[in-house]
Formats: C-alpha cells, sequence, structure tokens
C-alpha cells in the first residue's frame, strides 16, 4: 500500500499539509474495480499466447535443427566410406593385376596414378610370402602396418575385401590385401586427417566442426575453422566398420535457430513483465493521484473555510485592475456581493468619489511598479455611503510558474483605529499643554523676575521723560534715546508674553521646515534667567544641519524640559557647571545632545526614566520625559539617554531631516 493511503484506505496523516479532521469523511472505502483487471487479464493472457508459440516454435526449429545435422552427419559419413571404398577397390585390382602377370611398370603407373589423385594415400607396399618388403611407392620409407601383414599371412582363407589394421595416434592407418596363391601381402597406407582435409565439401566445413576420435576420445583427425561452444548441438557416428573403435563427431559451429527463438521468447516476455510492471505502477499512482485529489479537496475546503473566516479583506487583481477574487470579509468591508465584484474593472464602486483621482494615480504607479510589496492607507465607501478608511496591503501575486500575474492586497479596516489614533493624540496633546503650563509654574518666579526687568527700565524711562519734559525745553535727542530705549524694553516684555502665550495656548500642531539651531538659540534665550538663578552656564555647540519638519513650540517644550532637568539635577551635585546642546546631522538625521554635568541617574531609575510618574523630585509629577518622548515620536524621531564622560548625563533626540517622505501628517500620526 501506499504511502497516501493506509490499511483503513484513509489519508495518511504523515503528508505533508494534510488536514485529517477536513478529509474523514471525505475517503470513501475501497473497492475493487474489476474493470481496472481487464488490462491485467489481456496482458497475461497475450504473455500465455506468446509463450506458447514461441515454444512451439522454437520445438520445431530444433527438432529441424537436429535432423539437418543428423543427416549432414550421415552425408559426411558416406562420403568418407566412399573414399576409403575407392582405396580399397584400387587395392584389389592391384592385387588382381599382381597375380595375372601385367607388368610392375603397369601397375607402378596404376598405383601412382592413385596416390596422386588421392592424397590421403601415403603409400602402396608388396610384401612377400614371408612379410619382407619387395616393393614400396612412392619410395622405400614409405610407411606400412607390420602387424597388419603379419596377420594377413596367418590367415588361411582369402578375404574377399581388405582388411583394415588399427589407427595411430597420429591418425594413420593400413588397409591390407592378402595375394592369392599365397603370394604375399599387398598394403595401402591411408592419413585420416588428409582424407578429411581433401574429400570434406567446403560448405559441410562452413557450418561443422568434424572430428575423428578413438574409442578413448583421443583425437585422430580434425577439421574445423574454430573451436565449438560444447553447448552447440552435435551427432556422432561410429565408424566401426571398418574402423574398429572409431567415431565420427560432428558439432555445429552455431546454435540453432531455436535458441535465438528462446532469446527472442525471452526479451518478449521481459517486455510483458516491464508492461504488468508499468500496469501495476500506473494503477497505483492512479490510486496515489485519486488520494491526493481527495486530499486537495479537503484542503482546498479547508481554504476557503479559512478565507471565509479571516476578518481581513483579501482582494486579488490582475495588472489591468480587473478583480480576480474577493474573500466575505471584503465582502462584508465594503458592503459589496462577490459576484458584483470579480471580474470588474476600475474604477471600483467602494472608491471614495472625493479621491477618485488620487486612487487611480496609486494604482497606476503601483502597477508600475514591479513585483515589489507596498502598503498605503485609502479611504472606501461602503455600499450604504458610510466612510472607511483602511490600511491596504499590496503584495505580487505570483503563479505556478513564477510568473507575476497580479496583486493581492490585505484590506484592514482602522476606522475605529484612526479615531482611537485621533482621541489619543488629543490625549498627548492636551497633556503636553499640562506640561508647559507645570513647566510655567514651576518657572513663574523666574519669569516674573525676566519680566519685571523689562517694565522697570520702561517705567524709569517713562519716569526720566516726564521730569525733562516737566524742566521745560526738553533736548530732543536725549527724549530720542529715551523712547528708543524705552521701545527696546517694552519689545524685550512683549516677547516674553508672546512666548508664555505660545506655550500655554491650545492648538493643533503646525509641522513645517524648522532649522534647529534656531530654536535651541531661543530656547537658550528663554532659560537664561533661569540658567542664572541655578548657577548654570548654557551652552550651544552646532554644525550646519539641513531643516527638519517639526512643531517649533513642541521641540522648544521638549529642550526646554531636557536643559532644566539638566540644571536641576546640577543644582544637587555637580562636576561642572555647563550645560551644553550639541546639534549635528549623523547618518541622514538631524542629532541634538543635551549634556549636564550632573549627577546622572540612579541606578534603578534608567529602565524606567521614560515611564509615567517615574522622577526623584520631590515636587514633579514624572510626567516631563514621558510627554518629551511622545513629543519625539509624534515626529518621527528617538529620545534615548546614556551616562556622560566625566559625569552627568547625555540626552539624544534624533529626527529625520525634512524631504517629500518625512512630512508628518494626520494619517501618519
Amino acid at each position: 500500500m501506499s504511502k497516501v493511503e493506509s490499511a483503513a484506505g484513509r489519508p495518511d496523516p504523515d503528508l505533508p499539509g494534510a488536514v485529517p479532521w477536513a478529509l474523514e469523511n471525505a475517503v470513501p472505502q475501497r473497492r475493487i474495480d474489476l474493470l481496472s483487471l481487464v488490462p491485467l487479464v489481456a496482458i497475461i493472457a497475450l504473455v500465455g499466447l506468446v509463450w506458447a508459440l514461441v515454444w512451439a516454435v522454437s520445438r520445431s526449429e530444433n527438432e529441424q535443427a537436429r535432423l539437418k545435422l543428423a543427416t549432414d552427419a550421415l552425408w559426411v559419413e558416406q562420403t568418407l566410406r566412399f573414399q576409403l571404398n575407392i582405396d580399397e577397390d584400387m587395392l584389389v585390382s592391384l592385387a588382381m593385376d599382381t597375380v595375372g602377370g601385367i607388368d610392375m611398370a603397369t601397375m607402378d603407373a596404376r598405383a601412382r596414378s592413385h596416390i596422386v589423385t588421392n592424397p590421403e594415400a601415403l603409400a602402396i607396399v608388396w610384401h612377400d610370402a614371408e612379410g619382407a618388403r619387395m616393393r614400396s611407392l612412392p619410395g622405400d620409407g614409405a610407411p606400412t602396418d607390420d602387424a597388419l601383414v603379419m596377420q594377413l599371412l596367418q590367415i588361411e582363407a582369402q578375404p574377399s575385401r581388405p582388411v583394415y589394421g588399427a589407427v595411430s595416434p597420429q591418425g594413420i592407418v593400413s588397409i591390407g590385401m592378402k595375394l592369392p596363391e599365397r603370394a604375399g601381402v599387398l598394403t595401402a597406407t591411408v592419413s585420416m586427417p588428409l582424407l578429411l582435409q581433401r574429400h570434406l565439401p567446403w560448405w559441410i566445413a562452413e557450418q561443422y566442426g568434424v572430428r575423428i576420435v578413438g574409442a578413448d576420445d583421443t583425437v585422430l583427425a580434425t577439421r574445423q575453422r574454430l573451436q565449438p561452444d560444447p553447448a552447440n548441438p552435435s551427432h556422432t557416428i561410429s565408424f566401426d566398420p571398418p574402423l574398429h573403435g572409431i567415431w565420427l563427431h560432428i558439432n555445429a559451429y552455431d546454435r540453432p535457430a531455436g535458441f535465438r527463438s528462446a532469446a527472442l521468447f525471452g526479451a518478449i516476455a521481459g517486455l510483458a513483465a516491464f508492461a504488468i510492471l508499468a500496469l501495476v505502477v500506473l494503477f497505483r499512482s492512479a490510486q496515489r493521484r485519486r488520494a491526493v485529489e481527495l486530499q486537495l479537496r479537503g484542503e482546498t475546503a479547508f481554504r476557503r473555510s479559512m478565507e471565509e473566516s479571516l476578518t481581513v479583506g483579501l482582494r486579488a487583481k490582475d495588472h489591468r485592475g480587473r478583480i480576480l477574487f474577493v474573500n466575505p470579509a471584503f465582502c462584508n468591508l465594503v458592503g459589496w456581493r462577490a459576484e458584483e465584484l470579480v471580474g470588474r474593472d476600475p474604477p471600483m464602486p467602494y472608491w471614495d468619489r472625493a479621491t477618485l483621482t488620487e486612487t487611480q494615480e496609486r494604482h497606476r504607479k503601483l502597477a508600475a511598479g514591479g513585483a515589489v510589496s507596498q502598503s498605503f492607507e485609502t479611504r472606501f465607501c461602503h455600499r450604504d455611503g458610510h466612510e472607511i478608511d483602511v490600511q491596504v496591503f499590496e503584495a505580487p501575486l505570483i503563479d505556478a510558474r513564477g510568473v507575476h500575474r497580479g496583486w493581492m492586497g490585505s484590506v484592514i479596516d482602522i476606522t475605529e483605529a484612526k479615531r482611537a489614533a485621533r482621541l489619543a493624540r488629543a490625549q498627548d496633546e492636551t497633556m503636553a499643554r499640562t506640561g508647559r503650563l507645570v513647566t510655567l509654574g514651576e518657572m513663574a518666579s523666574t519669569l516674573a523676575h525676566e519680566l519685571n526687568q523689562p517694565l522697570s527700565s520702561i517705567a524709569s524711562y517713562a519716569a526720566g521723560m516726564l521730569n525733562l519734559m516737566e524742566r521745560g525745553d526738553p533736548d530732543p535727542k536725549t527724549l530720542k534715546d529715551a523712547t528708543a530705549k524705552l521701545a527696546q524694553q517694552a519689545g524685550r516684555a512683549g516677547l516674553i508674553i508672546r512666548r508664555i502665550q505660545d506655550l500655554v495656548k491650545k492648538r493643533e500642531p503646525k509641522f513645517i521646515e524648522t532649522r534647529l539651531d534656531e530654536v535651541i538659540a531661543e530656547t537658550l534665550g528663554f532659560l537664561d534667567a533661569d540658567a542664572r538663578e541655578h548657577r548654570v552656564r548654557l551652552k550651544a555647540q552646532s554644525t550646519p544641519v539641513p531643516p527638519v519638519t517639526a512643531d517649533r513650540i513642541l521641540l522648544e517644550q521638549v529642550l526646554i524640559n531636557l536643559i532644566r532637568n539638566g540644571m536641576e539635577a546640577m543644582s544637587e551635585r555637580r562636576h561642572g557647571d555647563e550645560v551644553t546642546v550639541h546639534l549635528r546631522e549623523q547618518d541622514g538625521q538631524a542629532v541634538i545632545e543635551v549634556v549636564d554635568q550632573g549627577s546622572g541617574i540612579a541606578p534603578g531609575l534608567d529602565n524606567r526614566l521614560f515611564d509615567a510618574f517615574a522622577t526623584t523630585k520631590a515636587q514633579g509629577m514624572g510626567m516631563g520625559l514621558k510627554i518629551c518622548r511622545s513629543i519625539i515620536e509624534l515626529h518621527r524621531g528617538q529620545l534615548t539617554h546614556r551616562p556622560a564622560p566625566g559625569g552627568g548625563t547625555v540626552f539624544r533626540v534624533s529626527l529625520p531631516l525634512a524631504g517629500p517622505e518625512t512630512g508628518v501628517t494626520e494619517e501618519a500620526a
């Protein structure tokens, strides 16, 4: 059984992505499909028929091959016997001529002619009645079989046919004929190897290896062009008589066609086995495919269930903006049914008509921007007419081939979140205003003293001018100088009052391009009297920094709070008498550092310094630094702190430089 299905016919829970509860009722009981067995039965029947046919053909071919081999072997045997009979007839003829009075010259000529035309005949020898050699051809050294000669001389009767002697290991045999009237013995020596070489037809030699073997399987003569395979068909015929214990052995060089048919049968059987195996694999693959299809349907249902359960709106669209898919959450968000939205081209019915041009431009830029994820806030209009603030996250829609087909958007309703943000911002503004009032309350005596100085000067200049006029004939130049000084002091008093008004009045934040060096200079001037009271010198060190987008009054509030905290820390214990404000540009941001030379931050307070109500002052509320951090975060900046070298604390404010992407808007806030 495959991994996809268990013994119960259910999906394997080890499969990646398997959803057992979604597939629990989706897999039916497995049934044996009889129709699926038809191809298997057909293949088995075909293999059986082919097997029987090949077996029958192979058997018939083997029988024909054996019959042909036997026929060829008999033909070879008859050919060799025929040639030996010719040698026998020559011997009988010479024997008759010897006793018939034919002269020796004639007999020599006949004998030599036979030797020339029959090379297997090595020699012809005449023996007398005692067995002594009288004459031999082709010379005196011609071989003969003395044992055969003596055997013939001892025979009383006259044999009708020549007698064969024993075959030597070299394949040499002698044929003897007893001459009539006890005239002696006539012998002929025959070479069996030459007999095969001379009288075996070429077409036999091309197909078979022929050997003449003795009783002990000694090879006496052979003719073969290569060593035959012992497994090939062979045939053996006895050569007795006339040669006692001699056999003729014929061995085929090639196997018969039946053996090639067996190889063909093996190939067919292998192909049939492969077909059966392929059928089994196909059957198992079909089972697995059915199980995967069931699993896919279950997973599709599961994903559809998840899509319908999501509270986040999902919307897919192609490059033209035509909607491909929406989930129920998106339909509920805009009040339109899926059937009314899918397949629709822009403009969409839920787009806000007031921002239609802006929305169309945004979608055009999205399509031209490539496969890059984007996020933006916009406003939709519900079908019933009320407006919805939404956050849209657009991600590239990539198909299975890796082609960018469009965009998948996640839409979140942030109407309530923005309402809560506006409420929190209003509360932060109220808290900041309260903090400014508290700061002014703490600085009341200092501010009164600071304001008293220009007012006293104004009163003095006014009294002096009255005295000059009462004396009569006042000097115009003196009056002019006094009037100018009086106006200067009045302007100074008015500046102090305007600063106090800016700090205490309730207003919306105004984010404009602001030069931080000017903000620092005005803040230090505002705190100059307070610094003299604390016997602290205020110092500014700045380098040219581009403007930032900020609310000037809020930044002054932050700097006032940080500088006054430093002055108050130095009133308890100090390592110097300076509070230094540094301004520089670093990593594309404007950085302000307020460095005091006071006692530093208590060890247990540094981790919760920006928490509400965290303070070391006896009369403090612990809200100043929290308000400062809220103001800086409103400007998309950061407020941090660290110990100063040599004692004291460094508060670091980092703000993004002014630019088209750093503008602080209501939506961003």
